[in-house]
């Protein structure tokens, strides 16, 4: 479907680095998009944008996207290692902040980006989900509530700001430069943890297909939630003859105790409950990105081997990265038992350190 409408003026926060990056780069060589604002607290290397070297938090944002007609907002912290409740304040403020200055500035769309993790993992999952399936994560400490509070500072925008719509792209799990998350970090485990009676499906989006959607957003092909991803997904079955990976199977009481237990500790980045989407399908259907035209480029086959190839080389276990005496020390110890079950030494080392 060709955009027939007038050439658009698009800022992109989070331009410099990242899926913001990306987009930018895209979007200025867009015939459908007039001029590109890159807004980020650093000058990025895009070439051919304008760039605004500001904190998005900043109320004087506002000014900055006088005569822009789209916002598209990347700028959040994604971080493994964020303080938890500064990576919140930081997402929340700065999505509030945008949205707001959006509306004030007379911008009539405002495309964010969140994760079809929001939907959460469950055993009851339909496989696929549809867009307007109910939003069942979660919150706990994790990104996952941040995200949920950016969706519902979405909604509420538009009834707020009336004559500002908001649109929100919800990807499978991201794989691309720059990527490093719980999922990802996942398949640097020297074995693949699987929960005795779950039944995983991956499905992957990679942040190229992830930029081509947010230009269909960008120019209004698609409205409202949209989830996408790579077409269908792979069974764990699938995805451990293509990597190479063997599993390491575990009751479901031992892995989940023992991933509160290191996330308690400080060990591990994610609480335990982030462990459920390695357990249990949280697939989408991309069918409004379809039903606009829109496919992926990529299959899910060939992002996990882009996947591999970025990791490889990294040690992780519960999603914490390893280096030196403690790669050395838990991936010995680990030819057999490995995953979680090979954490039991940091776990000793924390309390003998409390105890010192």
């Amino acid at each position: 479907m060709p955009y027939d409408g007038r050439p658009l003026v698009v800022a992109v926060t989070g331009a410099a680095s990242g899926l913001g990056r990306i987009l930018a780069a895209r979007l200025v060589e867009s015939p459908a998009v007039r001029r590109v604002l890159a807004v980020d607290e650093r000058r990025g290397d895009v070439p051919g944008v304008h760039w605004r070297v500001l904190d998005v938090r900043d109320p004087a944002v506002a000014e900055r996207l006088r005569g822009v007609d789209v916002v598209v907002h990347l700028a959040l912290d994604l971080g493994m290692e964020s303080d938890p409740k500064v990576r919140t304040a930081y997402n929340v403020r700065g999505t509030q902040t945008v949205l707001t200055a959006a509306a004030a500035a007379g911008v009539h769309r405002v495309v964010l980006c969140t994760s079809a993790m929001v939907y959460g993992a469950l055993q009851d999952n339909e496989v696929p989900l549809a867009e307007d399936a109910e939003l069942r994560a979660t919150e706990e400490a994790s990104l996952v509530g941040d995200l949920l509070e950016i969706e519902r500072l979405g909604r509420r925008a538009p009834r707020v700001h009336p004559g500002l719509s908001v649109t929100v792209l919800r990807p499978a799990v991201v794989v691309g430069p720059e990527v490093d998350t719980v999922l990802t970090r996942h398949f640097e485990a020297p074995r693949l943890l699987v929960v005795s009676g779950s039944r995983p499906c991956w499905q992957f989006c990679h942040v190229d297909d992830l930029a081509s959607a947010l230009e269909y957003a960008v120019l209004g092909k698609v409205e409202g939630e949209v989830t996408v991803g790579c077409d269908g997904w792979l069974e764990q079955e699938e995805v451990e003859q293509l990597s190479g990976i063997r599993r390491m199977e575990l009751p479901a009481s031992l892995a989940l105790g023992t991933a509160a237990r290191l996330h308690r500790l400080g060990l591990t980045p994610a609480p335990a409950g982030d462990l459920a989407y390695t357990m249990f399908p949280w697939v989408v259907s991309g069918s409004r990105l379809h039903e606009a035209g829109w496919r992926p480029a990529w299959t899910n086959e060939e992002v996990l081997a882009e996947l591999l190839s970025q990791v490889a080389g990294n040690h992780a276990v519960a999603g914490r990265r390893l280096g030196g005496k403690d790669a050395a020390t838990t991936l010995g110890a680990a030819g057999a038992t490995v995953a979680l079950v090979g954490t039991a030494a940091l776990v000793r080392r924390a309390r003998r350190r409390r105890r010192g």
